[in-house]
């Protein structure tokens, strides 16, 4: 049995080439946005990237093989494909195994990432700690995948809908550096304040390359998390989204919405109370996201 691992030319090449390259995730397009500007900001993205010296490359998997890079026929069928499995580590292999079509999230873009030899992946927002973990034991495959798997994640902090403190304890037991960009605070998504203190900082894509080198120096597991605060003009900030998360929150305890169910109906809840900002928010964040995961990609290509 082969590796199911398909670069696309634009990969292809970039690799040959030794230019840099930011891996992306495929559960935005699937799972977070409607057709056709799921695809219209996926494009988006993909430009940011190639404008900022660096090659983009989205991953799925389509017909049982892991396509690293999408070309626009591929782009359209997957923005567009019906009953798509959201991919994490537990369930890549069988996906394949079936020869299915599936969305990567960050723990599996982050595997099929380290597969292709690409160290760098720009993403909206790192999974974690839900709230009531405590007793429904609740918590993304995201947090243990950077503790295992070397990869430099770009991320505007993770979702407010989460339990935030939790997130960043989980992630100081296993080892995971919480790289703040810019700033000290933790960013939480729409907001570029949490309440809470990073652990780390860095102000330069320069130094969070060299960080990432040295842990492979020094042989240690793992990634880093970069959190890259969403910019000023596009924030929601946090005094504002709390109570709709807070009100969001108390809807779905009483309509009874459990388990996977849950982000996504909160979510919607969130794009419907913010009159469409959250989603707008969204995409800024990710372009931000992309333009210096790209800057960082560049300078570990630069050696």
């Amino acid at each position: 049995m082969t590796l199911p691992l398909i670069l696309s030319p634009e990969v292809r090449e970039a690799k040959a080439g030794g230019q840099a390259i930011v891996a992306l995730e495929s559960t935005i397009i699937t799972h977070g946005m409607p057709w056709p500007q799921n695809v219209e900001t996926a494009r988006l993205v993909e430009e940011d990237i190639r404008a900022s010296g660096a090659v983009p490359a989205t991953i799925a998997v389509m017909g049982g093989r892991i396509h690293v890079g999408l070309t626009a026929d591929e782009l359209d069928r997957l923005g567009q494909a019906k009953g798509v499995m959201k991919l994490s580590r537990a369930d890549l292999a069988v996906c394949l195994a079936q020869g299915g079509v599936g969305a990567t999230t960050v723990a599996a873009t982050m595997i099929c990432a380290q597969m292709a030899g690409i160290s760098v992946f720009a993403t909206g927002g790192i999974g974690g700690v839900h709230r009531g973990a405590e007793t429904s034991f609740d918590i993304s495959a995201d947090l243990k995948e950077l503790a295992q798997t070397p990869v430099t994640v770009v991320a505007a902090g993770a979702k407010a809908i989460l339990d935030l403190p939790k997130t960043l304890e989980v992630l100081e037991t296993e080892g995971v550096p919480v790289i703040a960009y810019g700033q000290d605070e933790f960013p939480a998504f729409w907001s570029r304040s949490s309440g809470l203190k990073a652990p780390l900082r860095m102000d330069t894509p320069r130094e969070i390359a060299l960080a990432h080198r040295m842990r492979g120096v020094l042989g240690l597991r793992g990634g880093q998390l970069v959190a890259n605060p969403i910019p000023e003009a596009a924030e929601i900030p946090r005094p504002e989204i709390m109570p709709m998360i807070e009100a969001a929150l108390a809807e779905a305890a009483a309509q009874g919405v459990s388990a996977k169910a849950v982000t996504p109906f909160l979510l919607q809840r969130l794009f419907e109370m913010s009159s469409g900002r959250s989603l707008v928010a969204n995409i800024a964040l990710v372009r931000n996201n992309a333009r210096l995961g790209a800057a960082i990609a560049r300078e570990l290509a630069a050696g």
